[in-house]
């Protein structure tokens, strides 16, 4: 923005610069009155050259001159014979005035050229400076729409006149037709002309400044500069110069500048973000391959063991024994039971690594998410112990902190979460005791509800720690187990992957802790939200 103060404080300093020219021409006069009569005239000449030349560092090239002359004239009226007259006696009197002339012109005119060439090598360091801070802002900046205000305060700093841009919106082509929809404007258009924003959507399309100085309809009382980078344009901007600052062509290319580096900045984002989309693409597909590489090794297993028992029930029916039939009608179930928590599991992993996903976030009570997970787990065992007349049922149990805060949260993810940690200690801890539970934690000034599954199994090795939630990951003695737990144990990898997504979706994050006498922890940080009051949510 226009800092008024800050011109005000240039339009004095611009009064009190030539103070010093002035103060050294009142000083040379002064001296030469003092030594008049003790010194010869060729002496006095000299004197008043030396201030010429001092006064000349600070007064402007036309104050210099005429006071140069003005001060030869008076000299020659006060101490050139006869005095009191602009006449002169002798010839070595007027080549010592024109000697005195010509020296203090002289000497002005290069000491203005070497102050212009000083100036501008000051302009220069600061447009250079400013370009590597502005480049710096541009660098740090991360999205699309942050960048015009930098540019528009830099731009406005230089004019001190209100700047407009245009930038194309992200993602979008240049349209065939000037369509509002396809920019985006930093004040507006309310104050622009159509003649202006038809100016704009010029510059646009054939990335060239045009306005006084360019080369191209230099009519305009405007400047129009484009916002490209290596390729086309992305975006203009339209300046409003006073006369003098229309004539400068140093600042119009300063401008133009700091319009490039804008460009080069839209570039490097819009290919940052083609670059992300890629990469996630490529993600996905290498996750839907692996997904179907699981499926189709994996998934064989369930389907054969399936197909075996229906089979044997479908053609010796009449041969099986009552305990026989009831173990093919268990395989069968805990198979298909086996199929589909797989088939799930890898559903929502597919589904929750997608970008974009949307929950089905509601207010849900801890306490019923774990009464269910319970219920669904008791009724799965007694299920197959009445199948199998064994005695299948893990003991499970629940502690939950009291007054636990709701939760904002899809119910039936987190049920499945929590299912899933069920399952999974069930099969590698199945002699221990399981616990679900549910309590608060403070961590980095944050509050979180810890949901967890505990058992007092062997655990988890510590090479594969880092490992275990991700997909298709099962560690090399689960992938290779063979005995009377390999079938209990089988599966895709997919379960704590599926676990981790479901977290991941919801704001959390899932964690693996060794418990201190042995055992795993497995955990689900979701961060605390505060619920509404119940009179808000009475309709």
């Amino acid at each position: 923005m226009y800092d008024k103060s800050a011109a005000r404080i240039t339009f004095k300093s611009s009064w009190l610069e030539p103070l010093p020219g002035v103060l050294t021409w009142a000083l040379a006069w002064w001296l030469l009155f003092w030594l008049d009569g003790r010194v010869n005239l060729a002496n006095q000449a000299l004197l008043l050259v030396l201030a010429a030349a001092l006064a000349s560092l600070w007064l402007p090239l036309a104050a210099a001159l005429l006071l140069s002359l003005v001060s030869v004239l008076l000299f020659n009226w006060h101490f050139v014979g006869p005095r009191g007259s602009l006449s002169v006696e002798g010839n070595q009197h007027l080549l010592l005035l024109g000697a005195m002339l010509g020296l203090s012109c002289i000497t002005a005119l290069l000491i203005a050229s070497q102050r212009r060439q000083a100036a501008l090598a000051r302009r220069q360091v600061g447009q250079a400076e400013q370009l590597r801070g502005f480049n710096d802002s541009l660098r740090e900046a991360r999205d699309w729409a942050s960048l015009g205000p930098l540019l528009q305060a830099e731009l406005q700093a230089q004019l001190g006149t209100p700047v407009q841009l245009m930038l194309l919106q992200q993602d979008q082509a240049l349209p065939q037709q000037n369509l509002p929809e396809a920019v985006q404007w930093q004040n507006g258009i309310a104050d622009l002309s159509a003649d202006q924003r038809a100016g704009l959507w010029q510059c646009l399309r054939h990335a060239q400044a045009f306005g006084p100085g360019t080369g191209r309809f230099e009519g305009q009382p405007d400047w129009y500069l484009p916002i490209r980078g290596r390729g086309a344009a992305l975006g203009a901007a339209l300046l409003q110069p006073s006369r003098s600052q229309a004539l400068d062509a140093s600042l119009l290319t300063h401008l133009q500048l700091l319009c490039t580096q804008m460009g080069l900045a839209l570039e490097r984002l819009a290919t940052e973000h083609l670059a992300q989309l890629a990469r996630d693409e490529a993600v996905s597909q290498a996750n839907r391959n692996a997904l179907l590489a699981a499926i189709s090794h994996d998934f064989r297993t369930p389907l054969a063991c399936i197909m075996g028992a229906a089979s044997s029930l479908q053609d010796q029916d009449a041969k099986l024994s009552p305990a026989q039939r009831a173990r093919l009608t268990a395989t069968i179930l805990d198979e298909t039971e086996a199929l589909a928590d797989m088939t799930a599991n890898s559903l929502q992993l597919a589904r929750l690594d997608a970008p974009g996903v949307a929950l089905r976030l509601d207010w849900e009570s801890a306490e019923e998410i774990v009464g269910a997970v319970l219920r669904r787990a008791r009724q799965r065992h007694a299920t197959l112990s009445a199948e199998t007349e064994g005695p299948q049922l893990i003991e499970l149990q629940a502690r939950l902190e009291p007054d636990l805060p709701l939760l904002r949260c899809d119910a039936l993810l987190l049920t499945q979460l929590l299912g899933n940690l069920v399952d999974n200690a069930q099969k590698y801890a199945p002699a221990s005791n399981i616990e679900i539970s549910a309590r608060t934690a403070l961590e980095g000034g944050k509050t979180f509800i810890v949901l967890a599954v505990r058992d007092r199994g062997p655990g988890v090795p510590l090479v594969w720690r880092k490992r275990i939630f991700e997909a298709f990951q099962r560690g090399a003695e689960q992938q290779h187990a063979a005995g009377p737990d390999a079938n209990a144990r089988r599966g895709a990898g997919v379960g704590l992957a599926a676990c981790r997504a479901i977290a991941q979706a919801h704001g959390g994050l899932m964690r693996y802790r060794p418990r201190r006498h042995g055992g795993a922890s497995f955990e689900c940080w979701l961060p605390s939200v505060s619920a509404p009051r119940v009179e808000d949510m009475t309709v």
